[in-house]
């Protein structure tokens, strides 16, 4: 426990302590690490020139490329949350499949990972699908637990389908490309949405009465304006998507230049609606400037915290931690999860993203395991952490829209098999890393014993083993150009070494 000092494990029990009080994070690393770095240069524990590093590594941060891409990318989702896609996509899709058992959930479900996938927030994707779906919901006979459940749970996938805000803060902190990161959560949105559809399904099937269909004059005549209709909402909205994607899946755009396309395509979508307006510019503003303002003093904070900490080798003393954890690489992975999945109760995904990563991934590193594979499953492990009873943001935001009539215990109660069909895909992660890795560039596959590496020799196919003459006539006296005539003792112009030097008196 104090292989490495003291001082690691008091800097790490300090940092909970102000976790705890509920002291705002990016001030409380700031504190606990300026406290400590001035503690340890008074102990002699800490270095005072680790300190000079502190203005470069913020600076660092501000003027980050790749960091840019966050308020694009949250300018984008605020300007498609606020024109109205939402509520077209949710009544068109809903009346679509209203005739099925289930239709409404599967509508919520589908609806919220194209709104994760064009907005990328959770509270977005939570407080729009409930404030349109959860009253028909409950007023057509839907089980409060199911719907409350199926509304918090599709909101949460936006952590995971690209262009998530989580998996560019990934990207960042493990030092891997953003476009691989996304490739590489490809696979798992894939899972979640299915794994989703089917426990609806399987409800529909065992307990039918808890999602009914919709009666015909709540859903309409199925036809061809209806589709048509649903097309509207839908199409220009995933053409926004493989188009800001795509040119960073091609490499086109760098993940900033794609997130500046993705704004411009917001804009135009919100005008195809006859929705843009200054008022709506001005709020999309005031959400991106708000959220780009917390990320960068959490991180600024983070920063402050992780120079003295590494300073203190409390790198090396969590690295010596988990690197003992019985079982390898699985031991260490399961133990993680475990720790993240609690430390979520407590602590947003951007806090865990920008404190616990940087300490996880020089051990994830020495251990073998891929990062973009590593970094993706803690991405699906971080989405719990907004279905945490009592603790989950998504059931926070459920319950400031759900009418008085729904209680909070069924809230908490019908999140909880939606939270475990999230730790379900975490198991199929560890145990399936294809599901990741598949998605990725593979480098060609080379047998380094095929390999062979041949050079020139001076001799020619006799076995003659004599300098070339690269075209040029024979010397006399250069050793076996001289035919069968006897070599001189040195060649022209030149000293001869075979002899004693001669000293002229």
């Amino acid at each position: 426990m104090f292989e490495y000092g003291v001082m690691p494990p008091a800097m790490f029990l300090g940092m909970i302590i102000f976790m705890l009080y509920g002291f705002p994070v990016a001030f409380s690393l700031s504190a606990v690490g300026l406290f400590f770095g001035f503690l340890g240069i008074y102990t002699g524990h800490f270095e005072y020139a680790f300190m000079q590093a502190l203005p470069l590594r913020i600076f660092g941060i501000v003027s980050n490329d790749l960091l840019l891409a966050i308020p694009f990318f949250t300018f984008m989702g605020a300007i498609l949350e606020r024109c109205g896609l939402a509520e077209d996509l949710l009544e068109g899709t809903g009346k679509l499949f209203g005739a099925i058992p289930g239709g409404l959930a599967y509508a919520v479900i589908i609806v919220g990972a194209i709104l994760g996938a064009i907005t990328g927030t959770v509270a977005a994707s939570v407080i729009t699908m409930g404030v349109i779906s959860l009253p028909i919901m409950l007023k057509y006979g839907y089980n409060p637990r199911l719907a409350t459940g199926v509304i918090a749970a599709s909101g949460t996938i936006t952590q995971v389908i690209p262009p998530s805000l989580v998996l560019i803060v990934l990207a960042d902190q493990l030092g891997r490309s953003v476009g691989d990161m996304y490739l590489g959560a490809i696979g798992p949105s894939i899972l979640q949405v299915v794994i989703f559809l089917l426990f609806i399904l399987f409800t529909s099937i065992v307990r039918p009465q808890d999602v009914p269909a919709l009666p015909p004059e709540a859903r309409g005549e199925l036809n061809t304006a209806l589709v048509l209709r649903v097309l509207w909402g839908m199409v220009p909205s995933v053409v926004l998507i493989f188009l800001v994607l795509g040119t960073l899946f091609m490499g086109l755009a760098t993940p900033t230049e794609a997130g500046a396309l993705g704004v411009v395509g917001a804009m135009a979508l919100a005008a195809m609606h006859r929705r843009l307006t200054w008022d709506l510019v001005k709020q999309a503003m005031h959400s991106t400037m708000t959220i780009t303002s917390m990320v960068v003093f959490i991180l600024v904070g983070a920063t402050c915290f992780s120079l003295v900490f590494q300073g203190m080798n409390g790198g090396l003393w969590i690295e010596f931690l988990l690197s003992h954890i019985p079982g390898g690489a699985l031991g260490f992975l399961i133990f993680v999860n475990i720790f993240i999945f609690f430390l979520a109760f407590f602590l947003d995904f951007f806090e865990i993203a920008f404190i616990v990563l940087p300490m996880l991934a020089p051990v994830a590193t020495a251990l073998g395991i891929d990062l973009i594979w590593f970094g993706v499953l803690l991405c699906v492990n971080m989405q719990t952490s907004f279905m945490h009873p009592p603790f989950g943001f998504a059931l926070f935001y459920l319950r400031s829209i759900a009418p008085k009539t729904v209680k909070t215990k069924d809230i908490y109660l019908g999140a909880i098999p939606w939270l475990g069909m999230q730790l379900i895909l975490v198991a199929i992660i560890i145990f399936w890393p294809e599901s990741v890795t598949y998605w990725l560039d593979k480098a060609p596959d080379v047998d380094l014993n095929t390999i062979k590496i041949e050079i020139p020799g001076f001799g020619n196919d006799s076995g003659n083993n004599q300098m070339p003459d690269f075209g040029l006539p024979p010397m006399d006296g250069a050793p076996g150009q001289g035919g069968g005539a006897q070599p001189a003792p040195g060649l022209p112009g030149m000293p001869n070494f075979g002899e004693p030097p001669k000293i002229n008196p």
